[in-house]
């Protein structure tokens, strides 16, 4: 999956990003995982043009800020222009915003009710202001506080928990150096073509690599026991051993 996070105030730094540290969590505990992360700011014409190559990608994609009615709020302007698709007021969106703030409604809220045609509401039980679906895009509030119930929402209508649960299996070289170690990598890479090897360099009182492999067990399994007796019969020293699920 990707992910889009949307606000100047991300960019500036006014505001951490806490959606994507969260997406990592949760999409790990159903099998899946994040492919990539972008940031982007509050201009419609930019924000249109990333919805387009996102789009393009043909992966799902959780985007999240700027569905707002405030004039600096422009995803839904933008996702309508990425996906060739008018704006319009989507009925049932209009009667739950209606529902919730009555007369208060207008004439602000009621803006949040226009979305590309053929978009799905996504329910937000904060404050019953859905969220919406567009293709594989959905679109979320930039509030945790309301996108994370919405999320939970999608991934259990959308996407059902994976049985190929994401593992990790590594292990440390004190005193490698990745530069030594690319010809194991090239060769593990080409023996284990569907499990993702990583190496991770450490500097500090001894340094040290971790290597390994993340994806499905039954896949990194073997994999990583290539790699074990790959260090044996090369006589590379290593030691702390982890198997843990990402």
């Amino acid at each position: 999956m990707g992910a889009v996070v949307i606000g100047d105030e991300i960019l500036t730094g006014r505001r951490r990003d806490r959606h994507m540290p969260h997406l990592v969590e949760r999409l790990a505990a159903r099998g899946l995982r994040l492919a990539w992360c972008r940031y982007e700011g509050d201009e419609c014409a930019t924000l249109a043009a990333a919805l387009r190559q996102t789009r393009a990608a043909e992966l799902p994609v959780l985007c999240f800020g700027g569905i707002g009615a405030t004039p600096d709020d422009c995803t839904r302007q933008a996702a309508a222009l990425a996906f060739d698709c008018p704006l319009h007021p989507h009925a049932e969106a209009l009667a739950l915003i209606e529902a919730q703030f009555g007369e208060q409604a207008y004439p602000t809220r009621v803006r949040m009710a226009e979305l590309p045609r053929g978009s799905e509401l996504i329910p937000n039980p904060y404050n019953r202001i859905p969220g919406f679906t567009l293709g594989r895009h959905h679109f979320f509030p930039g509030f945790p506080e309301m996108a994370w119930p919405m999320l939970d929402w999608v991934f259990a209508h959308h996407y059902p928990l994976s049985h190929a649960l994401q593992a990790e299996c590594s292990v440390c070289l004190p005193q490698a150096q990745e530069s030594e170690l690319c010809g194991l990598m090239e060769k593990l890479i080409e023996r284990h073509p569907q499990a993702r090897l990583f190496s991770l360099p450490h500097l500090g009182a001894e340094n040290h690599v971790e290597l390994g492999f993340r994806g499905p067990a039954a896949v990194i399994e073997p994999a990583f026991a290539d790699l074990l007796r790959e260090l044996e019969r090369r006589r590379v020293v290593y030691r702390n051993i982890r198997r843990h699920d990402a």
